[in-house]
């Protein structure tokens, strides 16, 4: 009797063992990048997000209950710390202890450097290329999560992740990845087919963070009225802004809903334009797998609705 017992412990044991596994803890820095990997996470997980709501990534301070979750997580999930600055020295500082995914450096990234100057002429886009073991991480764009190609293969990235570190829940991180990528790839179709008509049509953008969108679907932002959005723009950048305005007929001069508005309102009625909304990030809308392509399409739907009006 006590022989046939001691055979049994370790299987009563197993499921027990099996449970205790735990799945990784991730942490996202701003709600696009959360949301891919929610996507990726969708039935095991869910990740953790730093930058959220109408905070903005340039200039956020990190707050002590960030640094508790930095200081949990497993897996980091960003685009740079050469953009997200204030995640350099806590993401150092964990050194080994953290799986860093950087965006920025994922073999078969389109990338492009920063525009210069707040007047551009035509498709005035960097050059792109393969950002793995790029050096130059200050002349980044950080802007990539706007590329749908960008984010297919960030969604892929994060399941080979997570699929090395998680065994067990391997086969449904691929299977969310590749269930990821045929949404992401449908959702390109849809706004390629939906943004065709405004090629051409040339408008304004308080900073210079659409040139991955702009460039998958052909369209002519004129400029940016601010280099670095959390500095107000020269006197002598706002006039050239206007004479651009002006000489192209640029009906749109776009916000974003974290800046202050006054500046964008002031160019735009001095050049007789109307004034749209763009958000990069989504500030408004919930996180979790659907932010974003809820996203990508409200900026085709405020493009459209500025661009297209009378």
């Amino acid at each position: 009797m006590w022989k046939s017992l001691a055979l049994c412990v370790p299987l009563l044991a197993l499921p027990v063992a099996a449970a205790q596994a735990e799945v990784p803890k991730v942490v996202a820095s701003i709600q696009p990048l959360h949301s891919l990997a929610a996507m990726v996470m969708e039935g095991v997980g869910q990740p953790a997000l730093l930058v959220s709501g109408t905070a903005s990534e340039h200039g956020y301070a990190l707050k002590p209950s960030d640094m508790r979750v930095l200081e949990q997580a497993q897996v980091a999930v960003i685009i740079d710390t050469g953009y997200e600055t204030f995640l350099a020295k806590p993401l150092k500082a964990r050194g080994g202890k953290i799986n860093v995914l950087a965006m920025a450096d994922l073999p078969g990234m389109t990338v492009f450097q920063p525009r210069e100057g707040g007047v551009w002429d035509g498709h005035h886009h960097g050059h792109d290329h393969d950002a793995h073991g790029h050096d130059h991480h200050d002349e980044l764009d950080g802007h990539l999560w706007l590329d749908t190609a960008n984010a297919q293969v960030m969604v892929t990235a994060l399941a080979e992740t997570l699929a090395e570190m998680d065994p067990a829940n391997a086969v449904t991180y691929h299977r969310n990845a590749d269930a990821a990528r045929t949404k992401l790839a449908a959702l390109d179709a849809e706004l390629k087919q939906r943004l065709a008509p405004l090629a051409g049509r040339p408008y304004v953008v308080f900073h210079d963070a659409y040139q991955y969108f702009e460039a998958r679907y052909g369209l002519s932002a004129a400029g940016s009225i601010t280099l670095d959005p959390d500095r107000p723009p020269a006197a002598k950048r706002l006039a050239a802004l206007k004479e651009k305005l002006q000489k192209s007929k640029a009906s749109c001069v776009f916000r974003e809903p974290q800046f202050p508005a006054p500046i964008v309102e002031t160019l735009a009625k001095s050049a007789g334009a109307k004034v749209g909304m763009l958000d990069p990030q989504g500030s408004s809308l919930p996180p979790g797998p659907d932010l974003y392509p809820a996203l990508l399409s409200n900026l085709a739907d405020s493009l459209t609705k500025c661009l297209s009006a009378p």
